[in-house]
């Protein structure tokens, strides 16, 4: 019964290949800072109910819940410097989803834009569409490896060098909105929107250079509530729970 479910999953799957962006605060749970054993627990097993399902997945997480660069830098710290630092926090956190999900007997290889010999390989988007192409989650760490680029554009660049199917931008919100639904009471959600309407209205789907990377490169973004049980499946069997972002 368990394989004939699984079989009838892999048929209903929309996207064979999708990068999923967390943001380092996602990770702390109700802590309110570092990183929480029950939210990476949750997210892990969002991935590994994808996987079960036949889908290839690409993660990038941010840092935000260890060190964010461009916080640092309103504290003193030199925005270069503060960066770096903010690459090493994705990467403790790529590393802790890493380890959940290997308890939870997924594969999974962590790629890194800065190389940590014996623990992390060096990014590659060769190795990383081989990994997935046998079934294993890549987990991006470290950004674009560059200073003054977020990981919002990390993952824009992944899921263009992977050739991901769709790029999954994972909030505690149920997709986009006229305006901030938890200050405004009375916006309203867009199922679907289009870059160029998007960015016309300054929608703040992701940063503009990661949003200009998806729409030079006809990358559809969906925004969907990350924290809801089972989500991520309905994203992927085609459930409208979140908002897409589209090239018209």
């Amino acid at each position: 019964m368990e394989i004939m479910y699984l079989c009838s999953q892999i048929l209903l799957m929309k996207y064979k290949r999708i990068l999923l962006k967390l943001s380092g605060e996602s990770l702390m749970g109700n802590d309110g800072y570092g990183i929480n054993y029950g939210a990476v627990s949750h997210f892990a097993s969002e991935i590994r109910s994808a996987v079960e399902a036949g889908v290839q997945v690409g993660v990038v997480i941010g840092g935000g819940n260890i060190f964010r660069g461009v916080s640092g830098a309103s504290k003193g710290f030199d925005r270069r410097q503060g960066d770096y630092m903010g690459m090493l926090a994705t990467i403790i956190n790529s590393m802790a989803l890493q380890g959940v999900l290997e308890e939870m007997n997924v594969k999974v290889k962590v790629l890194t834009s800065l190389e940590i010999e014996g623990m992390t390989e060096k990014i590659f988007f060769k190795n990383a569409e081989r990994y997935l192409n046998e079934g294993t989650v890549v987990i991006f760490g470290g950004g674009t490896g560059n200073p003054f680029f977020t990981t919002d554009s990390g993952a824009a660049l992944r899921a263009v060098e992977i050739r991901a199917d769709l790029l999954l931008k994972g909030t505690r919100v149920d997709g986009v909105y006229t305006a901030d639904p938890e200050k405004d009471k009375t916006a309203t959600k867009y199922e679907r929107i289009s870059f160029t309407e998007a960015y016309e209205k300054r929608l703040k789907i992701m940063d503009l250079t990661a949003f200009t990377i998806c729409k030079d490169n006809n990358m559809p973004i969906y925004v969907y509530d990350a924290n809801g049980k089972g989500n991520l499946l309905k994203v992927l069997n085609g459930e409208s729970i979140g908002t897409l972002c589209y090239n018209e």
